[in-house]
């Protein structure tokens, strides 16, 4: 028998009240995710990839309480966590975790790194004596590659690459079990962004996280992940295995975003087909009725405007199309 996932998240939907001008208008909503299902398994990384605007940080604040959820459910070893209030979340803040995409912007500049560090462990275990914290924060320090002699300084005199290392260890200093990374290397440069993505994986082997990694870059995800799922206009399209997922996606929209990532070798890189996605990403306040994916899919019918495409089982991969692995 399995052993259950530590995360599961079922239909889970996040929509936002937009309130028309005059006083008669109707409140419209924006689908920011609209309907998101999947398992996380103790250990695995889920890399999570789609176009800006396609709902994958909603989907992050969602999982951890940071917005309200409008429908679905979250569960986390065992417990419910949608619809519970701030301070009932309060309970699960130190096993789940969040890095941001912006390492500058979420450090506060008047804070040193220690402070920074240490701040989530004054919250949840004030009683603890100070040299006690700043030994852990020390450690931390070190353990994501930064000098613990740097500890009294302020993110100003930092990278980018050393200021998502701070924030990194702040995500680890309460040894949570999840964290999930939202676009932590989008804002850093390519080499740095290879530092990074390693020093994850180094952590996740040595400590023994389970991730959520969100980002654009395909090649990036394939490299720190165990599963993929495309995620387009609010919902997922594809959930597979990456080596499945890139040698044979079987949704269009997962086959243009793979061609669009660049190879290295330049023959291959002039002898592939390419698929250009035409249109520009349809608004979630007036989505296309069916597919959401209709609109710009080089293989739809006249049922892609009818039927909303469910995730349906083919081979190892879950896919939401009614045309699944055609040309």
């Amino acid at each position: 028998m399995s052993e259950a996932p530590l995360l599961r998240v079922t239909d889970l939907r996040v929509h936002f009240p937009i309130r028309g001008e005059g006083m008669f208008a109707k409140t419209r909503y924006l689908k920011a995710v609209d309907g998101v299902s999947f398992d996380l398994a103790a250990g695995e990384t889920l890399g999570v990839v789609g176009e800006s605007g396609c709902g994958k940080s909603t989907l992050a604040r969602g999982i951890l309480g940071l917005i309200p959820v409008t429908a679905g459910s979250v569960i986390w070893l065992g417990e419910e966590l949608a619809g519970l209030t701030h301070k009932e979340m309060r309970k699960y803040r130190e096993e789940m975790q969040i890095i941001f995409q912006d390492p500058l912007a979420s450090l506060n500049p008047r804070m040193t790194v220690g402070e920074i560090i240490a701040e989530p462990l004054r919250v949840f275990f004030p009683r603890m004596p100070n040299e006690e914290r700043k030994a852990k924060v020390r450690d931390l320090m070190k353990l994501v590659g930064l000098l613990p002699n740097q500890i009294n300084r302020y993110p100003h005199e930092f990278s980018g690459g050393q200021c998502q290392r701070i924030g990194i260890a702040r995500a680890l200093v309460l040894d949570p079990q999840l964290i999930i990374c939202d676009e932590p290397v989008s804002a850093l440069d390519v080499s740095i962004q290879a530092q990074i993505v390693n020093l994850l994986m180094e952590l996740q082997r040595e400590l023994g996280l389970t991730l959520i990694f969100i980002a654009h870059d395909l090649s990036v995800v394939r490299h720190i992940s165990r599963r993929v799922m495309v995620m387009y206009l609010g919902r997922a399209v594809e959930i597979a295995d990456r080596n499945d997922l890139y040698e044979n996606p079987l949704h269009p929209y997962t086959r243009a975003l793979i061609s669009a990532v660049p190879i290295p070798d330049p023959k291959k890189e002039r002898a592939k087909q390419e698929q250009i996605l035409t249109g520009d990403l349809p608004s979630p306040l007036n989505p296309p009725s069916g597919c959401y994916f209709r609109t710009r899919c080089p293989v739809a019918r006249d049922r892609c405007a009818e039927e909303t495409p469910e995730l349906r089982k083919m081979g190892n991969s879950f896919v939401a199309c009614h045309f699944a692995g055609e040309g």
